[in-house]
């Protein structure tokens, strides 16, 4: 069994930075695409950035520019470095991974408990 812990949110300025961290726990399991999507209240979760094993990554235009993926596959970590942040910005941010269990073909997916930004001044 995998779990997914966030950390890293907290309350920023406009303009401000953060960085978020995510980090895969457990054992027996191989790990292909992860992500980081948010959601803010009474609006739908959306994808943020996504990074593959292979680090190619893709980010929402809302963010491109601004905000940058990356990972460490020797430690099962992904980190989301958010810089200037805007109001819009504010959400729960969720940590997500593509996960294969030892002797398991199929891929699933797997959340963590989200961790909440906000931008206000």
């Amino acid at each position: 069994q995998v779990q997914l812990v966030e950390s890293g949110g907290g309350l920023v300025q406009p303009g401000g930075s953060l960085r978020l961290s995510c980090g895969a726990s457990g054992s027996g399991f191989s790990i292909n695409t992860m992500s980081w999507h948010r959601q803010a209240p009474g609006q739908q979760r959306e994808l943020v950035a996504v990074i593959t094993s292979g680090g190619s990554t893709n980010y929402a235009d809302s963010v491109k520019g601004r905000f940058t993926i990356s990972r460490d596959n020797a430690k099962g970590m992904v980190y989301l470095q958010m810089d200037s942040l805007k109001p819009e910005d504010t959400a729960v941010y969720y940590c997500n991974a593509e996960v294969r269990r030892t002797g398991r073909s199929r891929y699933l997916d797997v959340w963590g408990q989200g961790t909440l930004v906000t931008v206000s001044s």
